[in-house]
This record gives structure tokens, C-alpha cells and sequence, in this order.
């Protein structure tokens, strides 16, 4: 179990007090200096703690951790954690696993009285997932969707899926945009997602590309700009997905956001599915 202390309600830039129980059981101070096992350093941080203050122990199944600071008043916004079952720090190195669960609270020393933290930027963030989620994840396999199966209401399905990857684009783009200021603005090590943001944002403005100089259906170069067009398409489809569920890991969104989202691909792969039997069985 850990208890950091924040200036802004955010675990980088933090110190923390880590106890655990067992055979090797103790209790160490820690620097958060990033959201990678490699940034959050031992024996360091800014929180002077006594000597032969400290102690942790498990009782009822539950672990209790007892420590003093030699400080006038300390941080009043706090951070509990608690780590994985049977993974516990170890020399020489005593590098922390991620944790499972976490919460900020503020609390005021003079009333004892305290209340959950808004996480710094928590607009800024929510904006970036629902956006990118929406744009990338939803509209754009919708989109797809539309393309590949309602070809029968010729031209009205141009249209519709037109419509709606211009929609998806757009919210896409912008929830780029605001994961790239979030960034900027928490400098978080994120570089993978970051990446694979900027790969999914240059394919779909490569397909905004390809549709202003989309030939004729006649045209012989019809034929390979649909394996381009189409191609292209799957590709940013599959990475948009993964680069959703990677940032709700990296966020600490909580199951409810895999749940939520994979509910919404489970249910448009069942509808392609049922599409694409129905459209084999016309043939």
C-alpha cells in the first residue's frame, strides 16, 4: 500500500510512503517521477521522515502502515494506492509494480474533513478519449460499415458514409489535437500513444487526400485506388482500436471504459457479421 503527497492532485512530481507485508515486508519512500517503474525511484523523495517511526503490519486481512514527518503541515492533497497481490519490492533495486487501484483526496488538517481531487486537466482528458473513441473507434467502422453493405441504395450510401468519416475525422482530429496539448501541458511518457495517434491522424488524412482525388468509376486507376482507399481504411481501423484501449490503460480509466467500448465493437462486428452473411447469401 502507498500514500503519496501532492502539491496538485497528480501522482508525477510526487513523494510517496510504499509499505509491505511478508517475509521481506517494509517501508520505503519513493519519488513518482513518471507513470514508468523506472521513474518512481527509491529512498528518494522530499518528505523527512523520522527514524524508528515506521512500521507496517497485516491484520485481519487487512495492512496497516504507520509513519511520522518531521514537517509543520504537509501536502493536504493525498494519494492511496494499492499494488498487486504477491508482488512486492525486493533488493536490490525495490522497483514498485503498477498498481491496481488508486484515488486523490484533499484533506484539511484542522477539521479532519476531506473530499476527493479533481485530476489536473480532467476536461483536457476526458475530451482527448471521448473524442479520439467516438471519431476513430466508432464513427469510423460505422462508416465502413455503410460502405461495405448498403450499396444497394446507391447514392444515398455515398452519402451517409461520407457524412459520417467526415464526422469521424473531425472529432478524431481534434481529440488528437487535445492529446497532444495534454501532453505538452503534464509531460507524461506516453511516446508509443503519442505515435500511434500521429500514424492514425496522417492515414486519415490520407484518405481525405485519396477522396478529393478519387477517379472515375471508369477510369482504369479505379481499380488500385480501391485496394489504397480500402486498405488504408482496415489499417487505421486496427490501429485506432488498439490506441483506444492502450490509452484508457495509460489513463487508469477503469474497466468500465473497456467494457464500455469493447460493448460497442462487439456489437457493430456482430451487425458486419449478420451484413456480410446476408450479403454472401444474395449472391
Amino acid at each position: 500500500i502507498a500514500i503519496g503527497f501532492s502539491s496538485d492532485g497528480s501522482m508525477v512530481g510526487s513523494s510517496a510512503i510504499v509499505g509491505w507485508v511478508g517475509s521481506n515486508g517494509g517501508i520505503k519512500q519513493y519519488y513518482l517521477g513518471g507513470t514508468q517503474s523506472s521513474s518512481v525511484e527509491p529512498n528518494k523523495g522530499s518528505l523527512q521522515v523520522l527514524g524508528n517511526t515506521s512500521a507496517a503490519l497485516s491484520q485481519s486481512q487487512r495492512i496497516y502502515m504507520a509513519f511520522q514527518l518531521d514537517t509543520t503541515q504537509p501536502q493536504s492533497k493525498l494519494l492511496y494506492a494499492v499494488g498487486p497481490q504477491g508482488q512486492f519490492p525486493s533488493s536490490p533495486e525495490f522497483r514498485l509494480s503498477q498498481h491496481e487501484y488508486k484515488i486523490s483526496t484533499r484533506i484539511d488538517y484542522l477539521t479532519g474533513q476531506s473530499g476527493t481531487v479533481q485530476t489536473p486537466y480532467s476536461r483536457l482528458r476526458m475530451s482527448h478519449g471521448v473524442l479520439n473513441m467516438l471519431g476513430w473507434g466508432v464513427l469510423m467502422p460505422i462508416g465502413i460499415i455503410v460502405a461495405r453493405y448498403f450499396k444497394q441504395f446507391d447514392p444515398t450510401w455515398f452519402y451517409v458514409h461520407v457524412s459520417i468519416q467526415s464526422g469521424g475525422f473531425i472529432l478524431g482530429s481534434v481529440g488528437v489535437v487535445c492529446g497532444l496539448v495534454l501532453n505538452d501541458r503534464i509531460n507524461a511518457n506516453v511516446a508509443k500513444h503519442k505515435a500511434l495517434g500521429i500514424v492514425i491522424l496522417v492515414l486519415g488524412c490520407l484518405q481525405v487526400t485519396a477522396f478529393l482525388a478519387r477517379p472515375d468509376k471508369v477510369s482504369k486507376v479505379r481499380k488500385y485506388w480501391n485496394w489504397y482507399h480500402h486498405g488504408v481504411g482496415k489499417v487505421l481501423i486496427a490501429l485506432a482500436v488498439v490506441n483506444v484501449f492502450y490509452g484508457i490503460h495509460l489513463g487508469n480509466a477503469g474497466n468500465g471504459w473497456n467494457a464500455g467500448f469493447g460493448v460497442v465493437l462487439a456489437s457493430l462486428l456482430i451487425v458486419a457479421i449478420v451484413a456480410e452473411f446476408r450479403k454472401w447469401a444474395r449472391k
